[in-house]
């Protein structure tokens, strides 16, 4: 346990010095690969896509999760602490979303609004081509809500619970549910990467909703990011993106808007003006989350030893 600790403020760091290196030899983006090369629902009939959705999911997380479960149960320790952070880390996609949107951000005020939209695009499914710069701006910091869950909270989450090979699955049901979880001809192949990925953000989404209370709490703005959280979370589609991303609408003060699909929070300001409150929102979610898990796994490593 004390071990699990150290990796996972040792991960934290790797994330904060190097990101996500763009490489073909990226763990998720390998194991991408492979879900394109199977989950293409064109190559099978429809009577069978669910299952072979199915087989697929559970090919994809041994598969993702088999080298990540040797390192946990049979390195040696200190190949274990040597390996883990970096194994963690490509489970982990903090800086990377900081460096999204921050490009996004960048690409507005020195390029132009075709600049931008070419560059959020690259972050969400939605088209772009027309968008004005609030909704581009939007779409960009929507991303980042949702994905503070999906991309930091989750796979620290599972960390916690069953280890590397835990943080791992929950990366490939992640990662299958975005590039299958769809209504459209992906619909049944996606059917169950989804289904698992909402269930396993679950617990995770509601626990970043309460951190965020907290953080706002302390910055006198629960009011509002509480009026936030129970108007809007059930806004989006789904049941957990929405806890995020209203609770920081809320409590920074700005709106999140998906033209002709939601309207998550209260514009007190532009997100231009509040651009840097949702970063530091994040910011603060992920440093609580992770000082309590480090707790959480001294606490329980000193209770074995005793």
């Amino acid at each position: 346990m004390v071990a699990a600790a150290v990796v996972v403020a040792a991960s934290l760091l790797v994330d904060r010095l190097i990101g996500d290196p763009h490489s073909r030899y990226h763990p998720v983006a390998m194991i991408g690969r492979f879900i394109g090369w199977w989950g293409i629902p064109a190559r099978y009939p429809p009577g069978i896509q669910r299952a072979v959705g199915i087989a697929g999911a559970f090919t994809t997380v041994f598969l993702f999760a088999a080298p990540f479960a040797l390192v946990q149960f049979a390195a040696p320790w200190y190949l274990y602490l040597l390996l883990a952070p970096f194994l963690l880390k490509a489970c982990l996609a903090w800086r990377a979303l900081e460096e999204h949107v921050a490009a996004v951000v960048r690409a507005l005020e020195s390029e132009s609004i075709d600049a931008g939209r070419s560059t959020v695009g690259m972050m969400v499914s939605r088209e772009t081509a027309h968008l004005d710069r609030e909704h581009v701006l939007s779409a960009a910091y929507e991303s980042m809500t949702e994905n503070l869950v999906d991309s930091i909270i989750s796979p620290l989450f599972y960390f916690g619970l069953f280890g590397l090979a835990g943080a791992a699955a929950f990366r490939a049901v992640n990662t299958m549910d975005a590039m299958l979880g769809y209504r459209d001809e992906r619909i049944r192949i996606g059917w169950f990467a989804a289904r698992a990925d909402d269930v396993l953000n679950f617990i995770p989404a509601r626990l970043t909703g309460l951190i965020l209370l907290a953080y706002f709490a302390a910055q006198g703005r629960f009011g509002p990011a509480w009026a936030a959280l129970r108007r809007d979370r059930k806004k989006r589609p789904g049941f957990n993106g929405g806890i995020p991303m209203a609770v920081i609408a809320g409590g920074v003060g700005i709106r999140l808007e998906k033209p002709g699909v939601y309207t998550i929070g209260d514009p007190e300001m532009t997100l231009a003006e509040g651009g840097a409150g949702i970063v530091r929102a994040v910011r603060a979610a992920t440093v609580i989350f992770a000082i309590s898990e480090i707790a959480a796994l001294f606490l329980l490593g000193s209770m074995s030893y005793s």
